[in-house]
């Protein structure tokens, strides 16, 4: 994006998401110099409709930018079908790129594994497989599975190593927990291992769980998943904001959609299982730890 002038003696332009000026006075010395960048924007210029219309897009790109993650990061945890050709027209979009570029897709066949690299509407997708080649994928849709159903997960991890791969949507480097073999008597429905956690407040508790992506929904915290064409909801307890001054997180359940019954942990799904506990454990990593070391 170029150089706006903004007034008689500076010129804005947005670098790096950020607005900056400079002074309009250098333009004779660019080719030397380039214009000295202000460090802050100068009081004059604050309230001009160029800088002001600057900055609404500078917050529209960061918006933009947010949501291309959210939607890439649905389909991966869902392990969503994608049309390749509707990731061809979004390619182009530096902030569409960004947050597809490396990740894991599958295509229709077994060996159609790779980190995405390109994607165009006459070639397909470009990616790059195990053994090093870069491929092209025709298929009509691919998927971006879950870490969890990716068979060659450790590989995917030493070879992206190998490659400095750098996702922008967490995937092959997500924390993931397996369904156990066995449950407790079969019928178990809630897994305890991150109960109990303390927070100074039920504030403190509801505001860690925003601040993860999760929501608060009628004294628990909650994450909806799908998995297999299943929506499960994994749910967390608070302890009630109105008896205690301080919070306490309580145990992991599983229901269907907006159920309240809660299911058996042998009926839930491998994606819903290992959701679920990444949400009650990243929970527990924010409790409030006693300045003395003990729990």
């Amino acid at each position: 994006m170029g150089w706006l002038a903004a007034g008689d003696t500076y010129e804005v332009a947005l670098v790096e998401g950020r607005v900056v000026a400079r002074s309009a006075s250098t333009t004779s010395a660019r080719s030397a110099v380039e214009g000295k960048r202000e460090r802050t924007l100068p009081a004059e210029i604050r309230d001009r409709p160029e800088v002001v219309e600057l900055q609404r897009f500078a917050e529209w790109l960061d918006r933009h930018a947010a949501e291309c993650l959210a939607r890439v990061d649905n389909w991966m945890v869902s392990s969503l079908p994608v049309p390749t050709g509707l990731l061809a027209q979004v390619w182009p979009d530096e902030a569409w790129q960004a947050a597809l570029r490396d990740i894991v897709v599958v295509g229709e066949g077994p060996d159609e594994v790779g980190f995405l690299r390109d994607a165009d509407e006459s070639d397909g997708l470009r990616v790059v497989n195990l053994d090093g080649e870069t491929v092209r994928l025709t298929s009509r849709t691919v998927t971006m599975p879950h870490p969890v159903l990716l068979p060659d997960l450790e590989e995917l991890r030493t070879f992206a190593a190998e490659l400095r791969v750098v996702q922008g949507v967490e995937q092959i480097h997500r924390t993931t927990w397996h369904t156990p073999g066995e449950t407790d008597g079969g019928g178990a429905d809630v897994v305890t291992e991150f109960a109990g956690a303390e927070y100074r407040s039920w504030f403190h508790l509801s505001s860690r769980a925003t601040s993860l992506g999760y929501q608060v929904s009628r004294g628990s915290i909650v994450h909806r998943v799908r998995d297999a064409g299943r929506v499960y909801t994994a749910s967390v307890g608070m302890s009630d904001p109105y008896t205690e001054d301080r919070a306490w997180t309580g145990g992991l359940t599983w229901s269907h959609g907006d159920e309240d019954r809660s299911l058996p942990l042998r009926e839930v799904g491998p994606v819903a299982w290992s959701e679920g506990m990444r949400m009650a454990a990243a929970l527990h990593a924010g409790r409030t730890v006693p300045t003395d070391g003990t729990e």
